[in-house]
């Protein structure tokens, strides 16, 4: 069977899929990709080494504005480039992001089998149009079902997550020993890991350095990723604190997640994803202006749940943090009982139940 995967822009859309195509890939299908030159798939797919054609697509903008009609004619012009590429496919996959839904749009005009993938608990209104045409419309959480039209065919499968990331809740203790040595952290002290998704977050860089120099030097070890863009800013105002290591990002994000006690983060899907396949108890701080607050309807989902606590972005600043911070910490059952509730809560097998849900699409087994 011939997959074509559409999805990008950030890396929260573009791992997932990449995960997604390992599995059909293992399964003897042949996946290619569709995205953006300017997007994080650029790069990240080419070196998972998969083929990746790049087409031209823009954001949608909703207000009325000379700007407004980029997106369109974009979808437009893009559309007709992909007729050949759509129609040498057996199934396209959307995985979220403005590349999507030209490649929809011309599966559709192709007469060729569409899925799409909803990562957040809240849909997309890409998502949302395009879903009365599916074959099947997956969902990484049950609460988005109640977004769709009644005659979508929804189906709950999960996020996709990598294998590496997969195997922390089997081999926690060696990857913990491996990132304590790679970081010079300390294996026998409780660890906090930050981070605010690949484009870091500036409003909680700042509250995490107030409350890092808030807190007693005993309380913890702290593992910032910052974003490469207030990394320099973040290590200059932490010069004195207590044990602190800071990065731009993570590589190997197995090894922040196998050696942390706490994770204090955003909410992306493909983070709660993560933070729950690998059974860490998190204080989720939703982005605020995320479309339709589906950060927060994220993370309300793995709280409901009892994996996570929630602070939102209006009550965030240091002293808060500090305090949330320090009393987690100091109920350690309670956050042992977090982390085995988010991994029950998990989806470890979200690729597998996606990719049988392309094979069923597109006909292929």
């Amino acid at each position: 069977m011939r997959v074509l995967i559409a999805g990008g822009g950030t890396a929260g859309h573009v791992i997932p899929a990449l995960a997604l195509a390992e599995r059909l890939a293992g399964d003897g299908h042949e996946v290619r990709f569709v995205g953006t030159p300017q997007g994080q798939e650029a790069r990240l797919v080419p070196a998972a080494g998969f083929p990746f054609v790049e087409v031209e697509a823009r954001p949608f903008v909703r207000r009325a504005s000379v700007r407004a009609l980029a997106g369109p004619l974009s979808a437009v012009r893009s559309v007709r480039r992909l007729g050949p590429v759509v129609g040498e496919s057996d199934v396209v996959v959307g995985m979220g992001g403005y590349v999507s839904v030209p490649a929809a749009l011309a599966a559709m005009r192709g007469g060729r089998a569409l899925v799409l993938h909803e990562q957040n608990a809240v849909p997309g209104l890409a998502n949302r149009a395009l879903s009365r045409r599916a074959r099947a419309v997956a969902l990484a959480f049950a609460e988005a079902r109640g977004g769709f039209p009644r005659r979508a065919r929804t189906v709950v499968t999960g996020n996709p997550v990598r294998e590496r990331i997969l195997r922390v809740a089997a081999e926690r203790e060696r990857l913990a020993k491996e990132a304590a040595a790679e970081m010079e952290l300390d294996p026998e002290r409780p660890t906090v890991v930050v981070f605010g998704g690949s484009q870091g977050a500036l409003h909680l860089n700042r509250s995490v350095v107030e409350a890092v120099r808030r807190l007693p030097p005993d309380v913890a070890q702290f593992l910032l990723l910052t974003g490469r863009a207030h990394l320099e800013r973040v290590r200059s105002a932490l010069d004195a604190a207590p044990p602190v290591r800071t990065f731009a990002f993570l590589e190997r994000m197995e090894l922040a997640y196998a050696i942390a006690d706490l994770v204090v983060s955003r909410a992306g899907a493909n983070t709660v994803a993560e933070l729950a396949v690998c059974g860490v108890p998190s204080l989720l701080i939703p982005y605020p202006y995320a479309t339709g607050r589906h950060q927060e309807a994220n993370a309300r989902a793995l709280q409901r749940a009892g994996g996570a606590t929630v602070l939102l972005d209006d009550e965030l600043d240091g002293a808060v943090l500090a305090e949330r911070v320090e009393g987690l910490l100091a109920e350690p059952d309670r956050l042992r009982a977090m982390g085995e509730r988010a991994r029950t809560w998990s989806r470890p097998d979200a690729d597998e139940a996606l990719a049988r849900v392309v094979e069923a699409a597109g006909g292929g087994s």
